[in-house]
């Protein structure tokens, strides 16, 4: 698939830090990347790095459980490009581990908004723009659901997983292709929080597991 301007265009969810910022990275060799985060600093960082490789970026600083202003992205990107050639969605969030009995009702609400419901909302949004020939990645972390004080990450990233996996099967002859991938434990801040004085040397190096993934994808 190409856009307007037989550019190749990868849109990354959750860009600003941790595999996201490594996938965008990687894809910027070939894909100008739209990035979406939280952190404007990160995002400008991020976008320092690609071009500094020589590759271009697209900044869209915002919440992806604002429907609105991704509603407009996506019509910008079709506006200006007219198709998304991969979208990676790796934006979560993460609550702090506590046991089930004593979940915070913000931070439960907060990742069943981040994790499933956007991701529901987002889906309708993006697939039009993948066509049948676009590739959208997410990401498993199998290991966590149902584990002990993962109650909220857990489970919404398990539910997260099972919507992609309805779409999958839904678009195996129609397309677009979807691909659920199995990162190895990286050492990101996000894992430092769940697992706080962890040997972080044997983790795998973020943007060398972000190429490996993408080696993976048909």
């Amino acid at each position: 698939m190409t856009d307007k301007n037989n550019l190749k265009i990868a849109l990354v969810t959750g860009a600003s830090r941790g595999l996201g910022a490594a996938l965008a990275e990687i894809l910027a060799e070939t894909h100008h990347i739209v990035a979406v985060g939280r952190t404007t600093g990160a995002l400008e960082e991020l976008d320092d790095r690609i071009q500094a490789a020589g590759g271009q970026a697209t900044l869209a600083p915002m919440d992806i459980t604002n429907m609105d202003a991704m509603a407009q992205l996506c019509r910008s990107i079709f506006d200006r490009w007219g198709a998304v050639d991969i979208w990676a969605h790796t934006a979560i969030h993460a609550a702090p581990l506590t046991p089930a009995a004593h979940l915070d009702a913000k931070d439960w609400a907060k990742s069943v908004a981040t994790n499933i419901t956007a991701t529901g909302q987002l889906i309708p949004f993006i697939a039009p723009l993948l066509g049948v020939s676009g590739k959208a990645l997410f990401f498993d972390d199998a290991t966590t659901a149902g584990a002990k004080f993962f109650a909220a990450y857990g489970a919404t990233k398990a539910a997260q997983i099972a919507v992609a996996r309805s779409w999958q099967a839904e678009t195996v002859k129609t397309g677009p292709r979807v691909h659920i991938l199995s990162p190895a434990p990286m050492p990101t801040a996000t894992r430092a929080r769940f697992f706080p004085g962890e040997d972080r040397n044997p983790l795998a190096d973020p943007r060398a597991e972000a190429r490996r993934l993408l080696d993976t994808i048909e």
